[in-house]
């Protein structure tokens, strides 16, 4: 990142940890004083992690594998939903259902069963059923669709997930380590940076302290989808000659002894149809 994008995190507060008294021993490695009783997280510190994070999410963006943002926090949620849908990535904004990861099979089904209640409403099944069953088929869509609609597309696990406050997400973490998926976190001064493989430290309450960051790690997103699209683009068009040459040259051999047979015997069954005919 450039000077600029350090004084956008200035800016925008990223630096205000929490009280002296609410720390955590070990973010003393990213703490650059104490102000008024208040940690000031070193910003120096962070521009490097910002790097490093957004390095390995284009790296995975660009293999098209998926990373699922989540943030069930009230200053996080909105800005977390934008930038996740602006480049097409999952996200929790709602409670994270405990075994979203570790039971991620049973999360698919339910996500299967809003598709199963969408299809009712057009085939005709809502109109032979009682208003009763249709407003309480309608009501678990709705909750189904607040809960899990923004995972709708993600089929299989996700490569990584990206954390808003690791203290408040500790589940979501917890299943990711579990299943060895690796995690990138802000983390503020009250939380444990050892539970994250991509530790970014910030203010995690301020809406524009995250939003600077995610700016960072999406920007490097779009570039990894976009990279991987031109290389897809570019692989296609080399192997599109290749195709057609391949297939002159199998045009242009000479036919072996059992193609010679095979098309003499299927001469033979088209005359004796025709002659049955």
């Amino acid at each position: 990142m450039s000077r600029t994008n350090f004084e956008e995190l200035l800016e925008a507060g990223c630096h205000f940890g929490h009280l002296k008294r609410k720390w955590n021993p070990a973010m003393a490695p990213y703490i650059f004083m104490e102000r008024n009783g208040i940690h000031i997280i070193d910003l120096h510190k962070t521009v490097v992690k910002i790097d490093e994070a957004a390095a390995a999410a284009k790296q995975i963006a660009k293999s098209g594998r998926k990373i699922l943002f989540v943030a069930t926090k009230k200053q996080a949620k909105d800005v977390v939903a934008e930038k996740a849908l602006s480049i097409g990535m999952p996200y929790i904004t709602e409670r994270w259902a405990g075994g979203m990861l570790t039971n991620f099979p049973t999360i698919r089904k339910a996500v299967k069963k809003m598709s199963s209640i969408d299809k009712m409403a057009t085939d005709g099944t809502f109109e032979n059923i009682s208003k009763r069953e249709k407003l309480q088929i309608t009501r678990q869509r709705e909750k189904l669709e607040k809960n899990l609609g923004s995972i709708a597309d993600l089929t299989r696990l996700p490569s990584a997930l990206f954390v808003v406050d690791v203290m408040k997400e500790q589940i979501a973490v917890k299943e990711a380590q579990r299943l060895g998926i690796p995690v990138f976190g802000i983390v503020d001064t009250n939380s444990n940076p050892n539970e994250v493989d991509f530790v970014i430290p910030a203010n995690d309450d301020a809406t524009k302290s995250v939003e600077v960051i995610l700016n960072a790690i999406c920007a490097a997103v779009q570039e990894g989808l976009e990279e991987r699209k031109i290389e897809k683009t570019d692989s296609e068009a080399a192997e599109a000659p290749e195709a057609k040459e391949r297939k002159s040259r199998i045009s242009k051999r000479p036919r072996t002894q059992k193609e010679d047979d095979d098309a003499m015997k299927a001469n033979v069954v088209k005359k004796f149809v025709k002659e049955e005919e």
